[in-house]
C-alpha cells in the first residue's frame, strides 16, 4: 500500500470551527472510512501545528486491546480525569469507537433487586460519562462511532442537546482523484465507480489485493459487528439480503419485494418483519442509505417502495464479485452519496403525467425524478443520465423535469466533462466530472 497523505480538509476545517464550543463532537460513519485517521492524524496535526502540547491531546481507541479496560465507562472516566489538569489551556479528548463502551451498574446498587422498568436507570453508560466531561471547563471532547443507533439517532436525547454530529464518508471523488495517480479524469471516475472510496483500497495498487480487502471487510468487520450487536443468527438471510440490495441499487423496492426475489433465487422465505429489521441493521452500520419517494405535485411522501444506495461502491461491487459492469446505476449512486456528503436532504421525485394510448384512452403514469434535493428553502430537481446520445433520448430523460409544474431549478448530470448550460426548456445540463469536483456547483447553477 502506498504511503500517501490524503487531505480531508473540509472535515478538518469543520472540527476546527467547533473547538471548545461546549458540545460533544460526534464523528460517525462506516467503519474503515477514515474517522480515526481524520481525528488522530489530520486534526491532531493541525492542533499541534497551532501550538497545542502533545500531553493536551488525549487519544483512546476502544478497539485497541491496550485500552480494553476503558470500555468500562467508570474506568474511562477515571483515566480521562487523571489526564486533565485545571487551567486555561484546553485538553482535547479523542475517544475512538465509543460504541465499544458497555453499561455498568451504579456502584452500591444491586440491579437484580429493581423492577425491570427501573433497571436501565441504574446503569452507567458512556453518555453519562461524556455529559459529565462537558462540565470540565478546559475539556473539548470528540468521539467516533460506527453505528448510527448508538450515536446519530440519539444525540439530542442522550447528550441533552449538547452534541454535534459530523458524518464522515468514504473518500469523495475529489479526495480520491489525487491519490489515484491518474491524469485522465474520466478514466479515473469510471475506476472510482468500480473501486469506491475506502481509503485502504484507494492506496492499494494491486487489483487483487484491493478486491480481497473489500470482500474481507464484509465478513471480518461489518457482518461480525452486526451479529455481535443485534444477535443475528441467520447469516444466510443477512448475506443474501446484502446481495439483493447491492444488485438493486437505485431501484424501487421494499421488504416484500426483496422476499419474493430471495424466494425465486434461493427458495428462502424470510418474513417482511425480519427483512425490515435486517435492512435497519445495515443502515445503522452505514452500509446502505435510502431515499423516500416524494410526489412533486401532491407534495406528499410515499413510504413504499423506496430506493437503497450503497455507501461505498467498491464494497458493493466486491459483494457482487465485480460482475456488474453497467455504470448507469453506480453513477446515480455516486451522485446520491455526493449530495448527502454536501449536506443535502435527498428524496426520489414522482411526477404523475397524463397520457393517451393508441386507442385514445387516457391514463396517469408515474414518472421519476432521480433526486429531489432540499437545502433549507432551496429545492433542486436532479436527473442522472449516463448517456443522452440523441434528441429522443434527451426528451425521454427530461420528461419528468419538464412536467413538474413549478419553477425550481432542474439539472441533468451526464457522463463527461460538459460545462453547465441551459436548454430551451431552462433545464441545466452539466457533466459528472465538474459536478463531482466542484462542491459549490449547485449554488452557482
Amino acid at each position: 500500500m502506498r504511503e500517501i497523505k490524503i487531505a480531508r480538509d473540509s472535515y478538518v476545517e469543520t472540527l476546527l470551527a467547533r473547538r471548545m464550543n461546549g458540545f460533544v463532537k460526534v464523528i460517525t460513519g462506516i467503519r474503515r472510512c477514515g474517522k480515526s485517521y481524520l481525528l488522530d492524524k489530520l486534526f491532531r496535526e493541525r492542533l499541534l501545528a497551532e501550538g497545542v502540547a502533545e500531553d493536551h491531546v488525549i487519544s483512546i481507541d476502544l478497539d485497541d486491546k491496550k485500552f480494553i479496560a476503558l470500555r468500562n465507562p467508570l474506568k474511562l472516566d477515571e483515566y480521562v480525569r487523571r489526564c486533565i489538569r485545571k487551567g486555561k489551556k484546553p485538553y482535547y479528548v479523542f475517544i475512538d469507537e465509543i460504541q465499544r463502551s458497555f453499561k455498568v451498574p451504579i456502584p452500591g446498587i444491586d440491579v437484580s433487586t429493581l423492577t425491570p422498568e427501573d433497571r436501565e436507570d441504574a446503569l452507567i453508560t458512556f453518555y453519562d460519562v461524556l455529559n459529565g466531561w462537558k462540565k470540565i471547563e478546559n475539556a473539548d471532547v470528540y468521539v467516533t462511532g460506527s453505528n448510527s443507533k448508538t450515536l446519530s439517532s440519539d444525540i439530542a436525547t442522550n447528550f441533552r442537546d449538547r452534541g454535534q454530529q459530523l458524518r464522515v464518508w468514504p473518500l469523495s471523488f475529489a479526495e480520491w482523484l489525487p491519490a489515484s495517480g491518474l491524469s485522465d479524469k474520466m478514466e479515473a471516475f469510471h475506476r472510482y465507480l468500480t473501486w469506491g472510496g475506502m481509503p485502504v483500497a484507494a492506496l492499494t495498487d494491486d487489483a487483487d489485493e484491493r478486491a480481497a480487502y473489500l470482500k474481507g471487510l464484509f465478513d471480518e468487520v461489518y457482518l461480525k459487528d452486526i451479529r455481535e450487536r443485534h444477535g443475528v443468527k441467520d447469516d444466510i438471510v443477512l448475506s443474501n439480503l446484502i446481495d439483493v440490495l447491492s444488485s438493486d441499487i437505485g431501484s424501487l423496492t421494499n421488504p416484500h419485494k426483496i422476499g419474493d426475489t430471495m424466494n425465486t433465487l434461493w427458495k428462502m422465505h424470510p418474513s417482511d418483519h425480519t427483512l425490515k429489521a435486517y435492512i435497519g441493521y445495515l443502515e445503522d452500520a452505514f452500509l446502505f442509505g435510502h431515499a423516500r419517494r416524494f410526489e412533486v405535485k401532491g407534495r406528499r411522501y410515499i413510504d413504499s417502495p423506496m430506493k437503497y444506495y450503497a455507501t461505498d461502491l467498491g464494497l458493493r461491487n466486491a459483494r457482487l464479485n465485480f460482475r456488474d459492469t453497467d455504470l448507469s446505476h453506480p453513477m446515480e449512486n455516486a451522485i446520491y452519496n455526493e449530495l448527502l456528503r454536501r449536506g443535502c436532504n435527498v428524496d426520489v421525485g414522482v411526477v404523475p403525467i397524463s397520457a393517451r394510448d393508441g386507442n385514445g384512452r387516457q391514463s396517469i403514469r408515474q414518472h421519476e425524478i432521480d433526486f429531489v434535493v432540499n437545502r433549507g428553502n432551496d429545492k433542486i430537481y436532479i436527473q442522472s443520465a449516463l448517456r443522452m446520445d440523441d434528441a429522443a433520448k434527451e426528451r425521454q430523460e427530461t420528461l419528468s423535469l419538464r412536467k413538474t409544474g413549478d419553477f425550481f431549478k432542474k439539472v441533468v448530470i451526464t457522463d463527461g466533462y460538459g460545462e453547465a448550460h441551459s436548454d430551451a426548456d431552462g433545464i441545466i445540463h452539466v457533466g459528472v466530472i465538474p459536478f463531482m469536483l466542484d462542491e459549490m456547483i449547485l449554488k452557482r447553477l
